[in-house]
């Protein structure tokens, strides 16, 4: 039987200070339906990096994961772009 298609996405991390867990912000911009304006909003995710691999300011892709903890509910695949 084949899994599901999970949801990814790409975001920068803000914050590696706990063990195995990255909080990442993954930004969308869209425009408003009845004002036409671009509205830009931002979303922050618990991301569990198993390998602490990622650190602040690293570009990474994550992916939806079955529940890890209270807030963890996406995983790190990889770092894109390290931080400079």
């Amino acid at each position: 039987m084949e899994r599901t298609k999970r949801k990814l996405k790409t975001g920068i991390v803000t914050s590696d200070k706990s063990n195995k867990t990255r909080i990442v912000e993954v930004s969308r911009s869209f425009r408003h339906p009845f004002y036409d304006k671009v509205l830009k909003r931002d979303a922050k995710y618990y991301v569990h990096d198993e390998k602490n691999e990622s650190h602040t300011g690293d570009q990474v892709k994550i992916a939806e994961t079955r529940p890890l903890s209270k807030l963890k509910r996406w995983r790190l695949l990889e770092v894109i772009q390290k931080a400079k």
